[in-house]
């Protein structure tokens, strides 16, 4: 997806793209390699006639009257079909001068002055001096240097705004390198076969995938946190600033990553000259070059983080909340003054607990009243208790089950009297449901089922267990499979606990042997198993926006505020705060377009990938921030000695999270076929 989520922004990154992609940049650019005086003339003109580069400047000024980020999706649009000249460096211009013209700037002292050898006025950090300009790198653009003149200071406005807008290019070089690369695995054939079906080339293409969003999240945050042009209102220094510097930890890296998978997808075309893949490689180079080192923006977040600054962020509801917001607000004092034992009935009596869910469980909540039911139970200090397993089995219930389940069922399991297992993973099966061998055969009354299940959490403690078994040995393996609902008290299950590499045991190996269930335990027919197993409520559950940092991050910038680590390790810790924070903000974009009637975007899809990266990372820096201590746990103090032995748990607990709920491999595939489109 593109940095635009309304179906304004959207329509104007598509409009952009495609007049860009009418001039024939790339063109232009090529004829004009090697020449450092090309000016781009007839492309700078239609770019002018268009008011690109103004966007963000006011109306009375000859400006659009936008906003950063309008100016952002513009400059991501113009960079995905690589237009050359001075754009960048005029919108940066212009968004300090309040006026559109041909702007060079320079950003950095001692630095180079971006797009200065196409630009007619000059932004100098610097007083005075003579421009030389440049053919880079890069052939689309021609910067220059300051050959003389006194040194000025870095102005930290007018860095932030070049990063911002840098990233937003960023984001646009890095989403052509993924939409090229897909659509050559997609028609390119070796061996018989479309490369984009092997599982090297779909992983590959599903990795540019997470990358491309991450860098997409942060250079939209960038845009949208800025504050408005000329101060007032809806603008916070300090979070924007933080939301830059996260930008330039992931998108320049980001972009210039994505740029070399798609040469390798594409192979030897990809590495000729003639091909354009290399040019975008040379734009996000450039990039990275003019906005300096990642480590250093991760190295600013770490302080940052170490002050107590966290990436808020604000879902802005525009007015629709209005009407709901008194009475959702005086429904959760309500629920607050009560004692702690009696709010989860009537969380449940209110339908808060989950607005999501159909009446009269729920309140058939639309994305609007779930966020301000959260933000409202927030403010109160209302927590809402999880359901676990119970909030997977109970929406099959309610979608397919019959009147007399979902009676039996669904209260007790949202009032805490009921706990619930899955009873879906097999030994030889794992993500493979498909291909489970646990049996049910058809005996008077019911079923009797028989198999083993594993990785089963609260087995030994859990009532009901939902479990999936084959019902049709002769059906194809995905028509023969049916749900059950499963008493754990039933007379042939034995549970056996499983100790992990943590030393606990909190999955389990479950044996079924002949255990009879009940045909009023079957949710839905006999073999629609599968689909049941696919499907949850139409009305989904829409999470509050948050960029909160996670438990391993959190920690990690506790021992930094220590002042006991070097610049390289405050810099890996900066990175974890940037791609947690990331995370965070593949869920506000999630959020945002489910509150504009619109299906969830790829971040969805992704945010698991990626969170499951900064999880498992995040932990084990931690444990590798404190040295050789855990090989020598006793000798330390019991109070260190307790800290480094809860770090050690976090880290190897989270090596689960690639496995569980589909193996970061096997979500690879899904992305690369369901996402991308690639053949299977």
């Amino acid at each position: 997806m593109s940095l635009g989520i309304s179906d304004e922004q959207v329509e104007l990154g598509d409009t952009l793209r495609k007049w860009a992609a009418s001039l024939d940049p790339i063109a232009a650019a090529r004829a004009a390699e090697g020449d450092a005086g090309a000016g781009f003339g007839d492309l700078w003109s239609a770019t002018e006639e268009m008011g690109i580069a103004a966007i963000a400047a006011p109306e009375s000024a000859g400006g659009g009257g936008g906003t950063l980020l309008d100016q952002a999706i513009a400059l991501e649009a113009a960079a995905h079909e690589l237009l050359p000249g001075g754009l960048l460096g005029a919108a940066i211009g212009s968004v300090l001068t309040g006026r559109p013209g041909r702007f060079g700037v320079q950003v950095r002292t001692g630095g180079a002055v971006w797009d200065g050898g196409t630009a007619t006025e000059h932004l100098l950090l610097d007083e005075g001096g003579t421009l030389r300009a440049s053919a880079g790198v890069d052939l689309t653009s021609r910067h220059a240097r300051l050959v003389d003149g006194t040194p000025g200071r870095t102005d930290e406005a007018r860095r932030r705004i070049a990063i911002t807008l840098a990233a937003a290019e960023a984001a646009g070089v890095t989403r052509w390198c993924l939409e090229t690369a897909v659509e050559y695995a997609g028609v390119r054939e070796q061996f018989g076969r479309k490369i984009g079906s092997f599982q090297a080339i779909k992983h590959l293409c599903a990795e540019m995938l997470e990358t491309a969003e991450a860098v997409t999240a942060a250079a939209w945050d960038a845009a949208a946190s800025a504050p408005p042009a000329g101060g007032g209102d809806g603008g916070d220094e300090e979070q924007w600033a933080f939301a830059v510097e996260v930008a330039r930890a992931i998108c320049f890296d980001g972009a210039v990553d994505v740029a070399k998978s798609c040469i390798q997808v594409l192979g030897g075309i990809g590495f000729t000259f003639e091909h354009d893949a290399h040019l975008y490689l040379r734009r996000a180079t450039t990039l990275r070059a003019l906005v300096g080192p990642a480590d250093e923006a991760a190295a600013r977040l770490t302080a940052a983080a170490v002050q107590g600054v966290r990436r808020r962020v604000d879902v802005d509801l525009e007015g629709r909340d209005e009407a709901i917001r008194p009475e959702i607000r005086a429904t959760a004092q309500r629920l607050a003054a009560l004692p702690a034992a009696g709010q989860r009935a009537q969380l449940v009596e209110s339908g808060y607990l989950t607005p999501h869910w159909p009446a009269p469980f729920g309140l058939g909540a639309d994305p609007t009243t779930q966020i301000v039911i959260d933000q409202e139970l927030g403010r109160a200090g209302v927590v809402r208790p999880d359901l676990v397993i119970a909030g997977w089995a109970v929406p099959t219930i309610l979608s397919h089950g019959t009147d007399a389940q979902r009676e039996r069922f669904v209260r007790p399991s949202l009032m805490g009297e009921l706990t619930w297992c899955q009873l879906f993973s097999e030994p030889g099966s794992g993500s493979d449901l498909a291909s489970l061998r646990t049996r049910a055969v058809r005996v008077e009354g019911g079923w009797s089922l028989s198999g083993q299940k594993v990785w089963t959490s609260v087995a030994e403690r859990a009532d009901w267990g939902i479990c999936l078994a084959r019902t049709d040995a002769d059906a194809p393996q995905h028509k023969g499979i049916t749900y059950f609902l499963v008493d754990m008290k039933s007379s042939g299950i034995e549970v056996r606990p499983l100790r992990e590499i943590t030393g606990e045991a909190l999955f389990n190996e479950v044996f079924l042997d002949d255990v009879f269930v009940p045909d009023d335990c079957v949710v839905a027919e006999p073999g629609d198993g599968w689909r049941l197993a696919r499907t949850t409520l139409a009305n989904e559950r829409v999470a509050m926006a948050s960029a909160r940092l996670t438990k391993s991050v959190e920690r990690a910038v506790e021992i930094a505020s220590t002042g006991a680590l070097g610049p390289v390790d405050e810099a890996r810790v900066g990175h974890q705060v940037a791609l947690a924070t990331v995370c965070g903000l593949l869920g506000v974009r999630t959020t945002l377009r489910a509150l504009g009637g619109r299906g969830p975007g790829a971040e969805s899809s992704v945010a698991k990938l990626l969170g499951v990266r900064s999880r498992q990372e995040s932990s084990e820096l931690v444990v590798e921030l404190q040295g050789d201590a855990l090989a020598l746990l006793d000798g330390v103090d019991k109070t260190t000695g307790e800290a480094l032995a809860a770090d050690v748990w976090e880290q190897f607990n989270t090596r689960c999270l690639s496995i569980a709920g589909g193996t970061t491999q096997i979500l690879r595939n899904v992305a690369g076929e369901r996402i991308l489109g690639l053949p299977r």
